[in-house]
């Protein structure tokens, strides 16, 4: 594993913006255009490294699903913050049916340099973005600067089969919130729509905020057409919490709700909390990193990171090492993690995002910043596999 300096192409931005990428430029607190996409370097990976990542990413997928069965069999939804009885009983059905429910995709965020093994950050296994760039943009990229190297990246081919693998009878509704200010939640679900009717499904797009109900209690959307299927790029806890989220759990309760996409069983897996059970369940597991729900324990001897169990984009981080802290206090519940510090190559400091599509392996995007902190200022840089 390498990172190689190059020159971006002439036009760069108006070419993957016309990929989709809207939000290649994004700009700052004070409106200063930043870039997003990054093409002023890449990322070099022998294939060994790409097929040990592979095995990795195999293995903690199975991981975790081992750790929502354990949730699920003892109970242990207080660790995660879960107290709504409503709320644990939607998660059971949804765990219990499984095998009809769809699981599209997720995200690992892997810490890994090369050498030894990766180390699981953390899993976005609920509202994963930076997809789009992962599976067109970079591609693209590759073939026109690369063309006698590969990249891991199976993404579109396996969104497209895994929508042709479920049974879906009518259209599904593809949800996206307008409270996305950058367009990247917008575009992402409108590349899924593209990826599903590419599988010979109907899709329908709508925002969250102008989803409703009839009558008889039924989600609809502006058209009065019944919700039936549904992909929400909307965060599992705050669809219950929002003012339909009581509607939504006496449907789920009635057997009459929408099949949602992902269902209910990943808050299970999109809280950190994870992080505390797999290590509970697997210590010293050298794709592990220690974690703890009830304070730092040993970890504040080498130091540690507190992460807020639904915290996303680095949000109420906070880097805690003997003598040192990075990064503001978040409130509420945390997730301890021992501190190992992202690798440096030229002053930038990767995270490798490890895509699982219907539950197999898929590709990787890399992001980068270099601060300590991967949070909403990080560029996304393109790899290849010489």
């Amino acid at each position: 594993m390498r990172r190689v300096a190059t020159q971006p192409r002439p036009g760069w931005r108006e070419t993957v913006e016309g990929q989709g990428l809207l939000y290649a430029v994004i700009p700052d607190e004070a409106g200063v255009p930043e870039t997003y996409w990054d093409e002023s370097a890449y990322y070099e990976f022998s294939l060994a490294e790409i097929e040990f990542l592979e095995e990795t990413v195999a293995d903690l997928h199975a991981l975790c699903l081992e750790a929502a069965e354990h949730v699920v069999s003892t109970g242990r939804y207080r660790d995660y913050g879960i107290t709504d009885p409503r709320v644990i009983r939607l998660i059971e059905r949804s765990w219990a049916e499984r095998d009809r429910e769809i699981s599209l995709y997720g995200r690992f965020d892997l810490r890994y340099d090369g050498s030894g093994p990766a180390k699981l950050l953390e899993y976005n296994a609920d509202t994963p973005t930076a997809l789009l760039e992962a599976a067109g943009p970079q591609w693209f990229w590759m073939e026109q600067l690369h063309p006698g190297a590969d990249q891991w990246n199976s993404l579109h081919e396996r969104l497209i089969e895994a929508w042709r693998r479920h049974a879906i009878q009518g259209p599904v509704h593809f949800a996206f919130t307008v409270a996305d200010e950058i367009g990247e939640d917008y575009m992402t679900v409108s590349y899924l729509q593209e990826c599903a009717e590419q599988a010979g499904l109907h899709g329908v797009g709508l925002a969250m905020e102008e989803i409703g109900w009839d009558p008889t209690g039924r989600f609809v959307d502006e058209q009065g057409r019944e919700i039936k299927t549904i992909f929400k790029l909307y965060p599992w806890e705050w669809l219950v919490n929002d003012r339909f989220g009581a509607r939504l759990l006496d449907l789920a309760e009635s057997g009459r709700g929408p099949r949602w996409i992902e269902p209910a069983w990943k808050m299970l897996l999109s809280n950190k909390a994870l992080l505390a059970i797999l290590w509970e369940l697997h210590p010293g597991h050298p794709n592990l990193l220690p974690a703890y729900l009830d304070g730092p324990r040993d970890l504040v001897i080498h130091g540690y990171v507190e992460k807020p169990l639904l915290g996303r984009e680095g949000a109420g981080v906070r880097i805690v090492t003997p003598g040192f802290a990075i990064g503001d206090q978040a409130e509420g519940p945390l997730c301890y993690q021992a501190s190992h510090a992202l690798p440096e190559f030229d002053g930038a400091r990767p995270v490798l995002g490890a895509w699982v599509v219907d539950g197999e392996p898929a590709g990787l995007g890399i992001r980068e910043t270099p601060g300590l902190i991967t949070d909403t200022t990080a560029h996304f840089v393109p790899h290849i596999i010489r």
